[in-house]
């Protein structure tokens, strides 16, 4: 097990907040094996890269040798996560449980260690559970602690319904914390609240009350908005290799770094060279390839990405673009950056941001080779990028702050 010093370093690499740090540092040089904890409910059969920033938080813990636990929320996905909802979430069928949760398995240990990895379900306690035990875990919890969290708060001032049921949602995920005597819970800063109650519910049992560590949201490829798939600005882990690789290409400069901090295996030290390489002068594409590279290999293998990355320059090098492009330099319209109809208006390529959205909807837009499909996309501050509308309109749209 490496050192506990080095170990935290690389551990909080990317983390958005850790509670609390000293308890993970103490932890850690008790040089054992640390029981980590993620829960998925499997609420949709697909990932994209934006699920996949736990997953490679908890393939760093495994790989310093702790037990990794990744648990499939059968139980809690029957009730529905009201996390950032506005009203009641649908609760999945068991059917549809055991459907998703099985394609999970088959995507997660494209990057977690399959014979190191310990797949639980919460079924496992909260099936044999009894009414008069439900009763009791709702009763180390109080109305006035789950109206703090933001949304219930909201729909509580607005008047709009919060059944009970989803009140127990806290308290189910806390209490995994404690049938696994968690050390570290891992989610995203939207879970914050529910990873607190698991600390709770351990101190309530008697446990040493678990770290949390979140972890941010992904930004998806318009570098504005979250990563998420009703928003088209996604990269689904079980994409061709010709399509993640495209849309990788097509982050902006500045966002590049971002998905190398929390998509990249690779170490902090090598990432900063990557960065001199480019003030040095390096051409931040060859960095991109790298980057592509990467990620490709890790869900397809390293001769799909190849592939991938030998299709894509062929589709820019040899007659299906022409060798000079025009430079079209727009002005970002604020400090997200420019519409992207917008900018293919400013740059030339159509005539009207009614006609962008309706080429857009056609298929007809591409960048950097990859089909746009999100007409609220948003190029961010950096954005150098190839646009092409249909098969002769083209230009490099260059975006200013």
């Amino acid at each position: 097990m490496p050192n506990p010093d080095s170990q935290l370093v690389e551990l909080l690499r990317g983390a958005e907040e850790v509670i609390r740090q000293e308890d993970l540092a103490k932890r850690l040089a008790e040089g054992r094996p640390l029981t980590i904890k993620a829960g998925f409910d499997p609420t949709a059969p697909d990932l994209h890269l934006g699920h996949t920033v736990l997953l490679n938080k908890m393939r760093a813990f495994q790989e310093m040798g702790h037990r990794v636990v990744f648990l499939i929320g059968d139980f809690t996905g029957m009730i529905g996560d009201p996390t950032g909802k506005s009203e009641t979430r649908p609760a999945l069928t068991p059917e549809q449980v055991a459907e998703n949760a099985q394609t999970y398995k088959e995507q997660v240990f494209k990057i977690l260690d399959a014979e190191r990895t310990e797949v639980r379900f919460n079924s496992e306690w909260f099936g044999e559970m009894a009414a008069a035990d439900m009763i009791q875990l709702a009763a180390k919890h109080t109305v006035a602690r789950m109206l703090e969290r933001d949304d219930f708060s909201k729909r509580y001032k607005q008047g709009l319904p919060i059944a009970i049921h989803e009140f127990l949602y806290p308290l189910v995920q806390g209490y995994d914390s404690v049938a696994l005597k968690a050390d570290v819970e891992l989610g995203g800063t939207d879970q914050t609240f529910n990873l607190l109650v698991g600390r709770q519910l351990q101190q309530a049992h008697g446990q040493v009350p678990q770290v949390v560590m979140t972890m941010p949201l992904l930004e998806g490829l318009d570098g504005v908005n979250k990563m998420s798939k009703s928003l088209g600005n996604y990269v689904g882990v079980a994409e061709s290799p010709d399509d993640m690789f495209g849309k990788l290409m097509s982050v902006s400069d500045d966002l590049m770094w971002r998905y190398f901090e929390l998509l990249s295996a690779r170490p902090l030290s090598e990432i900063a060279a990557l960065r001199v390489a480019i003030d040095e002068g390096r051409n931040p594409r060859d960095v991109k390839f790298e980057l592509g590279m990467e990620i490709v290999q890790r869900f397809h293998g390293a001769q799909a990405a190849e592939a991938a990355k030998a299709a894509f320059i062929n589709r820019f090098q040899q007659g299906q673009l022409p060798d000079e492009i025009p430079e079209a330099m727009v002005t970002a319209e604020g400090a997200d950056g420019i519409p992207v109809a917008n900018a293919l208006k400013l740059a030339g390529l159509v005539a009207s941001t009614s006609e962008a959205y309706r080429m857009i909807k056609q298929g007809a837009v591409r960048l950097d080779q990859a089909r746009l499909e999100d007409r609220a996309r948003v190029l961010a501050v950096g954005t150098d990028v190839i646009a092409q509308v249909g098969k002769r309109r083209i230009a490099r749209i260059v975006v200013a702050g």
